[in-house]
């Protein structure tokens, strides 16, 4: 006769800690959902009109929104950092000069293209002020 079926253990992935930094790094990505909503929101708030506009900004300036940007602030930056980690085992090898480029030297590159990234968009909209 066959083995009966033994279910795996619950919370299985709370043993190793790798397996923690991966639910962690996917929790993550909710936060860069619930502020792609807030910023659809802003968008179908300006479509609709100054007063809704002017609503939805009086809505961002209360205490819980701003606790809430706060959050989701650092779970984005908690995300770009653990894309960053990966993107060097993710890529195929890149070779410069003969030499295999290390993977902190491509974290510290995507993370300059990303600063350079927002300081131009910043420098953007602060140009249109």
């Amino acid at each position: 006769m066959n083995k009966p079926y033994v279910r795996p253990m619950t919370g299985w992935w709370k043993r190793d800690p790798f397996f923690m930094r991966y639910m962690a790094r996917e929790l993550t990505a909710f936060a860069v959902g619930a502020y792609a909503v807030i910023l659809c929101v802003g968008v179908l708030r300006l479509a609709q009109g100054e007063a809704a506009w002017n609503g939805w900004l009086a809505a961002l300036r209360s205490p819980v929104s701003i606790v809430l940007h706060v959050v989701l602030l650092v779970s984005m930056v908690v995300h770009a950092k653990s894309w960053f980690e990966i993107m060097p085992k993710t890529m195929p090898m890149i070779h410069v000069g003969g030499k295999r480029l290390g993977g902190q030297t491509i974290t510290r590159v995507g993370w300059a293209a990303t600063l350079i990234a927002s300081l131009l968009l910043l420098a953007l909209v602060w140009g249109w002020r």
